[in-house]
C-alpha cells in the first residue's frame, strides 16, 4: 500500500501501547516517536515538492510552519508500520506521495468545488468591474455632489424663512401699541401672505431640488439593481457550496460509521463549524487508516518550521491536536477503539497537601505543589479554595496559580479584607517573584518583556501574542545563575495574565526559551519548573508590611 509505511523487521516485535493515547494530552510513545523521526528524516532530505518552512535562507517573511502527524498501524497482514499526514495544504497541493490524501479534495480540478469557485470568480470579477464602472462613478459622484448643494439650498432657504418669521414678530410686537385694530388687522394680513409666499416657494425649491435627485438616481438605479442582483446570487451560491462543502467532509470511526461536518458541529453539538475543520492531520490519518483496513496503535503530531509570530510552536516540537476544530471531529473519530482516559478529568491534587506558612484571624499564605489547582475547574472540583472553604467557609483567594506552578498563594479570610488586599493587587504595591528554570541558556542577564495577550480560541486554555486584541502584559527578569545548559532566573510580573509567564518565556519576541516541563509552550516533564516564591503586601489590619519567601523545590 502506497501510503503505508512499514517500520524496518527489528521493531515489529516492539512492545506497543495498550491503548491509542488520548489526542489533546498525551507523551508521544517510543513508537510513534520512531514513525516521528523516520518523517523528519524525510522532511530534511526530499526533493519532491518545495515549501518555505523558514528553515533555510528563504524569505522569513514568506515563511509557513506546518503540523505534521503520523499515525502508526498495522495492515491486515500484521505488519507494523505508519502513515502521515500535514494540516492543510503542502506546497499549495493537498496531494503528496508520502503523504495520506485529505478526506476531501477541494482542490481536484475537476471536482464540484473548484467549478463553483470559478463561476464565483467571475461574479467577484463582474462586481468589481460594476463597481469601477467609470459611467457609474460619475453618475454617483454627480448625484453625491448635487444632494450636498440640495442640501445647502434647502437649509439656507429654511432659515431664510426663520429669520422672516423674527422680523415680523417683532414688527407686531412693536405695532400692536401705536396701531389701532384696523391697521392691526391690515398688518397681520400682509404678514399672512408674506408668510405663505415665502412658504410656497420654499415648498417649490425643495420639490424641484427632489426631483432632480430622483432623475439622478433613476441614472444609477440599473447600475445598483445589477449590483445587488449579482452580490445576492454570489451569497447565495457561497451558501450553498460552504454547505455542500459541510456535508462532502465525511469521517469514519472506529465502527465503521460516517458522519459529516453538518452532523458533528451543528447537528449533534448545535456549535458552528470552523473554519478548516477536518484539514487537520489527526483527522486525515483516522480516516484514512479506517477507509484502508489499517488499525491504529499510536499517534503523535509535530510542528516543521518556524513559529508563527502569535502561537509558541518550536520546530521539531510534538503537540496535541486542537480542540476548536479536532475535538468534535476526534469524538466521533475515535469511537470503537480503546484510548486512554482524558487525563484532564482525574483530581491532579490526589493525594497532595499544601503548607500553611502563616495565618491569623484575617488572612491565610499558603504554599500550593505543583499540579494543584487554585479554584474549582470545569471538570475537577478539588482546589485550593475548596478545601479552604471546607474549613473557613468565607475564605476567598485573593489570586492564583496557574495549576502546574507551585508557590505562594494569599486567602482572605473575610470579605473586608478580601476587599483590601485585592485592591493592593489593582493597584500594583503588590510585589511577586517567581523563581523559573529554563530549558536553555539565556544570553541577556536582565530585561523587560512586553507582549499583549489573549485566549488561543482555537485552543483554550493556550495563550496567543496579539497585539490587535491583547491585553497589556509586562513581565521583568533578572538571571539568577546558568548551569547544565539551563537557566534559573527571577520574573517580576507587573501585569497578571494567564500564563503570562510562561508565554513571555517561550515566545521567539520574549526570552525564546520555554520554561522546563512547561507542557503548552515547551516540553513536559516530571513538573513545570515555575514556583511563586516571593510575595510582599500590606496587613489589612495592622497596615504593617508582611514579606513571605518560599524556595523553590527543584
Amino acid at each position: 500500500m502506497k501510503k503505508f509505511i512499514p517500520f524496518d523487521q527489528e521493531i515489529q516485535t516492539l512492545q506497543l501501547p495498550e491503548k491509542f493515547n488520548f489526542p489533546f494530552y498525551y507523551q508521544p510513545s517510543v513508537i510513534s516517536l520512531l514513525a516521528a523521526q523516520k518523517l523528519k528524516e524525510y522532511l530534511s532530505i526530499q526533493k519532491d515538492w518545495k515549501h518555505n518552512f523558514g528553515l533555510d535562507q528563504d524569505d522569513e517573511r514568506l515563511a509557513i510552519g506546518k503540523m505534521f502527524g503520523v499515525l502508526v498501524v498495522k495492515n491486515s497482514e500484521g505488519v507494523l508500520g505508519f502513515i502521515a499526514a500535514f494540516s492543510g495544504k503542502l506546497a499549495d497541493s493537498n496531494h503528496h506521495s508520502y503523504f495520506v490524501p485529505p478526506v476531501f479534495d477541494m482542490l481536484a480540478s475537476d471536482g464540484f468545488f473548484k467549478k463553483e469557485e470559478a463561476v464565483l470568480n467571475d461574479l467577484n470579477s463582474s462586481i468589481e468591474s460594476l463597481e469601477n464602472d467609470v459611467d457609474f462613478l460619475n453618475k454617483k459622484e454627480k448625484l453625491e455632489e448635487f444632494q450636498k448643494i440640495a442640501s445647502q439650498k434647502i437649509a439656507a432657504g429654511r432659515a431664510k424663512v426663520k429669520a422672516a418669521q423674527k422680523i415680523r414678530k417683532a414688527i407686531r410686537t412693536q405695532k400692536v401699541q401705536e396701531l389701532n385694530d384696523v391697521q392691526y388687522e391690515i398688518l397681520m394680513e400682509s404678514q399672512r401672505e408674506e408668510s405663505l409666499k415665502m412658504q410656497y416657494f420654499q415648498r417649490k425649491l425643495e420639490l424641484e431640488l427632489a426631483t432632480e435627485i430622483e432623475r439622478l438616481k433613476s441614472a444609477i438605479y440599473p447600475f445598483e439593481q445589477k449590483l445587488s442582483s449579482l452580490k445576492s446570487e454570489r451569497k447565495e451560491r457561497s451558501q450553498k457550496l460552504q454547505d455542500r462543502l459541510f456535508d462532502e467532509y465525511q469521517f469514519l470511526n472506529g465502527k465503521g460509521e460516517l458522519k459529516s461536518l453538518k452532523q458533528i458541529f451543528l447537528k449533534e453539538l448545535d456549535l458552528p463549524i470552523p473554519a478548516a475543520a477536518g484539514e487537520c492531520a489527526a483527522p486525515k490519518l483516522l480516516h484514512y487508516a479506517y477507509a484502508h483496513q489499517l488499525t491504529p496503535i499510536a499517534m503523535a503530531e509535530f510542528w516543521w518550521g518556524r513559529s508563527p509570530k502569535s502561537e509558541i510552536r518550536k520546530h521539531g516540537e510534538f503537540y496535541p491536536a486542537c480542540r476548536s476544530k479536532c475535538e468534535p471531529i476526534l469524538g466521533h473519530m475515535l469511537q470503537g477503539i480503546d484510548v486512554d482516559d482524558n487525563p484532564m478529568l482525574s483530581n491532579p491534587a490526589e493525594g497532595k497537601e499544601f503548607r500553611v506558612i502563616y495565618e491569623d484571624e484575617v488572612l491565610i499564605l499558603i504554599d500550593k505543589p505543583a499540579e494543584f489547582l487554585s479554584v474549582p475547574g470545569k471538570n475537577v472540583v478539588d482546589s485550593v479554595q475548596k478545601r479552604i472553604s471546607d474549613i473557613h467557609p468565607d475564605a476567598v483567594l485573593v489570586h492564583r496559580l496557574d495549576q502546574s506552578t507551585s508557590g505562594i498563594i494569599l486567602v482572605a479570610k473575610t470579605k473586608k479584607a478580601h476587599r483590601q488586599l485585592q485592591a493592593q493587587f489593582i493597584k500594583r504595591t503588590v510585589v511577586k517573584k517567581y523563581i523559573a528554570l529554563l530549558e536553555g541558556e539565556l544570553k541577556q542577564d536582565s530585561g523587560v518583556i512586553n507582549l499583549p495577550l489573549r485566549v488561543d480560541l482555537d485552543n483554550r486554555p493556550r495563550q496567543v501574542v496579539c497585539f490587535e486584541y491583547g491585553k497589556p502584559a509586562e513581565t521583568k527578569y533578572e538571571v539568577i545563575d546558568r548551569k547544565n545548559g539551563k537557566t534559573r532566573v527571577v520574573f517580576y510580573p507587573i501585569t497578571g495574565r494567564t500564563h503570562q509567564l510562561r508565554v513571555h518565556a517561550a515566545h521567539d519576541s520574549g526570552l525564546g526559551i520555554p520554561i522546563v516541563g512547561d507542557d503548552l509552550y515547551g516540553r513536559k516533564a516530571d513538573r513545570l519548573c515555575l514556583h511563586a516564591a516571593y510575595l510582599a503586601f500590606t496587613h489589612p489590619n495592622s497596615e504593617a508590611r508582611m514579606v513571605f519567601e518560599v524556595p523553590p523545590a527543584f
